[in-house]
């Protein structure tokens, strides 16, 4: 979350019946620390310097502001602190891309976290294939659980850079009307959010080194932190889908809002 910082202004009394009052003391000027920061955050939320964008060295800084390095270096970290700036002491000070966020414990709509993101959403189809039987990984859930299935691989991404990646069973016993529907142009999470009453969730969160397809589409390095997210959902008539949601760990948070128990 941006840290927006603002200053009192205050405007001199134009009306004759305040001619006589006091006269209000002027506000101090801004020092260059504040300044520096004000500066900074204004070029990154204005999108002047855009997410990747790798700022001036605080050298530079501190020679075009006349002052230390050490104020520069002030501005800058507490910008890192507050999400906007990424530091790598070889390469230099990065506008950082803003995460996205999404609630642990509510089923959400992948473009609605790219958008509330900033930013823009696009989708591909990567895969989709009808068949008879559930994946071994499955089995836990009963012989039936998943036998007559449509599965579907997918790729979200957010200002055209991989976003997440959506694997996905569902049934057509539990959900018939999946036989003529079309993820050409939508994403069959989104398609289920809209269409397809459930009654029971089951989530669960974990962390896994990316390799193999999910590197590549993602376009991380092997072996980088990887979000999953599986996800099984019912309803009256038994299991409507199963989905695994891969996310680059860097760019993605879950939270979610509880009590104490009892």
């Amino acid at each position: 979350m941006f840290v927006l910082l603002c200053e009192n202004v205050y405007t001199h009394m134009m009306d004759s019946q305040t001619e006589n009052a006091p006269a209000q003391k002027k506000p101090a000027p801004q020092s260059l620390h504040l300044r520096i920061l004000n500066d900074v955050q204004g070029k990154i939320v204005s999108g002047v310097w855009a997410p990747g964008f790798r700022i001036p060295f605080e050298t530079d800084m501190a020679k075009d502001y006349g002052c230390s390095r050490m104020t520069v270096n002030k501005a800058l970290t507490q910008l890192t602190r507050a999400g906007l700036l990424e530091r790598n002491r070889k390469s230099g000070t990065f506008v950082k891309a803003p995460q996205s966020l999404s609630a642990a414990l509510e089923i959400t709509n992948i473009r609605d976290e790219v958008e509330k993101a900033g930013r823009k959403y696009s989708y591909q189809l990567l895969g989709d294939s009808s068949g008879d039987s559930q994946p071994e990984f499955l089995n836990h859930l009963g012989a039936s659980a998943f036998c007559n299935i449509r599965k579907i691989k997918c790729l979200h991404f957010a200002d055209d850079q991989p976003f997440c990646i959506e694997e996905r069973i569902i049934s057509k016993t539990a959900v018939p009307e999946v036989e003529s529907a079309s993820f050409e142009h939508e994403a069959p999470g989104a398609w289920l959010f809209r269409t397809v009453p459930w009654n029971a969730a089951e989530h669960q969160i974990y962390a896994s080194a990316a390799k193999g397809d999910v590197a590549r589409l993602l376009k991380i390095p092997q072996g980088s932190a990887c979000l999953e997210v599986e996800r099984i959902t019912q309803n009256e008539k038994g299991y409507v889908t199963w989905a695994r949601l891969s996310y680059p760990g860097d760019q993605h948070r879950l939270f979610a809002k509880f009590t104490p128990a009892g």
